[in-house]
Parts: structure tokens; sequence; C-alpha cells
């Protein structure tokens, strides 16, 4: 059978066209793509603005969808799922990024930190830990070691954690020092609960030796002098600590009162406690100073002072007390008490969190040296 060249110069341009076509509706179609991905966008971007979460995630979605390959999108849409407290959806998005061969190095560390906070914020401090000791190294190394130095501190591993601010203060994010003196103080308290002296006071020196204006270690160390029966040991170490920090003595008056009557030297003790209550009054080292003179005729001109120098219900409390004799007194007594209670908390300085006692460390925060050492009423 002859080939017709007729149907040969017919089908030719006509195959052209056809395929012409083809890609002009593949152009299209990758066009229209292209406008509807920056549209949803730009569409989560306004609802976001306007602090509409769950339209502004349901339009990322679809931008993610029409363009997978945007980390941009994906990054997005993972912290819109951590700020919604959807932990587990935040993490599958960062995770499918770091799964990404084509993922650039830059990108990859991102979403590795990212994938991290998602962990902490779940309370995984487990994976947590883990996904922040692979950033060693990269850009988000120091923001790595903080969260480190939080999780370990949570966790109470203080050597790790003494090593973590250890480790930010050699890379120059700032001074760490008493910080790691309360990590050697926590090993301290540690050591002593396992009966373990030796190790306390080499973890006590530590702390000394890395913060030496900190008022922690002698407050400890005279604690654990007085509990050993070593009374002038233990008076020693809070004089040396009324020497550094007149203002955290208040925090054992009590002790350094009991200890000098220990030791025979309540005189002594007496007079180092009244001339600190003549330059700062305080209810702790009033107590302290009742502790060692009992004389009630003293007692209540001293009571009086403080409440003419303070004007505290606290000190009102203390006058009552001391003149409560009917039933109309008493009542009097437990009206005003009630009503100094609140005040007599101590407070955060650095998040407002109360409590009944002092604390180096505040349990609202976390933060250290935030709870000042005088109390509401007398701030």
């Amino acid at each position: 059978m002859d080939f017709d060249l007729q149907w040969l110069l017919i089908g030719l341009p006509a195959a052209f066209a056809l395929g012409w076509m083809a890609s002009r509706l593949d152009l299209r179609q990758l066009k229209r793509e292209r406008d509807d991905s920056p549209r949803a966008y730009f569409k989560g971007l306004n609802l976001l603005l306007n602090e509409q979460q769950d339209q502004a995630i349901d339009a990322f979605i679809v931008a993610v969808q029409n363009d997978p390959d945007t980390t941009e999108l994906h990054f997005a849409l993972g912290n819109l799922f951590r700020r919604r407290g959807e932990f587990e959806r935040a993490v599958r998005v960062h995770q499918h990024l770091l799964q990404r061969s084509d993922l650039a190095t830059v990108d990859r560390q991102r979403a590795q930190h990212a994938l991290a906070q998602d962990f902490m914020k779940a309370g995984l401090f487990d994976r947590a830990e883990e996904a922040f000791e692979a950033l060693a190294g990269s850009p988000y190394d120091t923001e790595a070691h903080l969260a480190l130095l939080q999780l370990h501190e949570r966790a109470r591993d203080w050597r790790a954690a003494a090593d973590d601010a250890a480790a930010l203060e050699r890379a120059g994010a700032g001074s760490f020092a008493s910080r790691i003196a309360h990590h050697w103080c926590e090993l301290a308290l540690e050591a002593d609960a396992r009966g373990d002296a030796t190790a306390a006071d080499a973890a006590l020196q530590r702390a000394r030796d890395s913060a030496g204006a900190s008022a922690r270690p002698w407050v400890i160390a005279g604690q654990r002098h007085a509990r050993a029966g070593r009374h002038a040991d233990a008076l020693a170490a809070w004089n040396e600590l009324r020497q550094r920090h007149p203002a955290a003595f208040v925090l054992v008056a009590g002790e350094y009162a009991a200890s000098a009557k220990a030791q025979a030297q309540s005189g002594e003790a007496l007079a180092v406690l009244q001339a600190l209550h003549a330059e700062h009054p305080s209810h702790d080292l009033l107590a302290a100073i009742d502790a060692l003179d009992a004389d009630p005729e003293r007692m209540r001109e001293r009571h009086a002072e403080l409440l003419a120098r303070q004007h505290s219900l606290g000190a009102a409390a203390i006058v009552l007390r001391d003149r409560a004799g009917d039933a109309t007194d008493r009542a009097v007594l437990a009206v005003v008490e009630r009503a100094a209670a609140p005040l007599a908390r101590y407070r955060c300085a650095a998040c407002g969190f109360e409590a009944q006692r002092w604390f180096w460390q505040c349990p609202g925060c976390l933060g250290w040296d935030t709870f000042p050492p005088q109390r509401i009423e007398a701030q």
C-alpha cells in the first residue's frame, strides 16, 4: 500500500495544533494554582491579623495544599498550631519538614528548633531535651542552651544545669554566676540529705567560688553548723552573711538568736540584732530580739515603737497581743490578724507570686532571687 504524503501534510499541522492547545491548558492550570496559593496565603494573613485563628489555619492549610514545597507556609502553620495548643499537629508539620531531603540547612535547623519548642510546650521534656541537644553548633545554640538550662532546673538535675549555665557564660550570653551558685547550693543540700558531708562542703565551696556576692552559701553553711551543734561556727558564718548581705540576714535572724543562746552569747547577739532593727525595722528581727530579751515591759516598748515607725497591720497586731485582756480586745485582735495575714506574705518581684514562706527560686516563674527578703507590708 502506497503511503499518501497528503495525509502527512495534514497530520503534522494537526498534531502541532493539539500539542500547542494542551500546553496552553497546562500553563493555565499552573497559573491558576500559583494564583490560588498567594491568595490563600494573604487571606490567612489577614485573618490572623484580625485574630481569627481558626479561619486563618484553614486558609494556610489550603495554601500548603496548593504549594506543598513552600517551607514558609509550613512554618506559619506549625506556629499557629503551637499557639493554639494543638501541639501534636505542630509536631507533625515540623517533622514533615525535617523529612524532606531537599530542605536547605538553614531551614532544617529552623524546623529542628520549632520542633523542640513544640515538645517543650507540650510538656514532653525528654523529647524536647533531645531536640534542643541536636541544635548544638547551630545558629540556635544559645537559645538551645537556655532551654536546656530551664529543663534541667525543672528536672532538678543541678549538675547538668550548672554545666549549661557555665557554657552560656563562656559563649558570652551574660553572667550566670549567681545562678551557678544556686545550683551548687542545691547539690550541697542533696549531699547533706544522703549524709555525704564532704560532698556538701565541696559543693558549698564551689558555690562561694562561683559567686562571692551570693548570700545563700553563707545561709546554708550557718544552718548546717547549727544542726550539727557547732553554734560558734554557725554564728561566724551568719556574721559573715551580715557583713556581706545585711538585707538577707533577716532570713536567719531567729536561728542566729537560737545559736547565740546555745553559745551563751545572748548579749552580743542582742546588740547586733538591735542595731539592725534600729536601721531597718522588721518583724523577724523583732521576734529574734524578743527571744533574747523576754522582759515584758521592754517587749511592749519595742512593739509600740515598731507600730510608731511602720504603721502596719502586722505591727498593730503585735501591740494588740500585748494588751488583749477582755473578750472585746481579743475580738479586735482576731479581726486585725485576719486583715494582716495577706500582708505578712512574700511576693515575687518578677511575676507577683505570693507565699507565706520565702523562696530562693520562685515557684511561679522559676526565677532566682526574685523574692525580696521583706514581707509585703514592709516593702
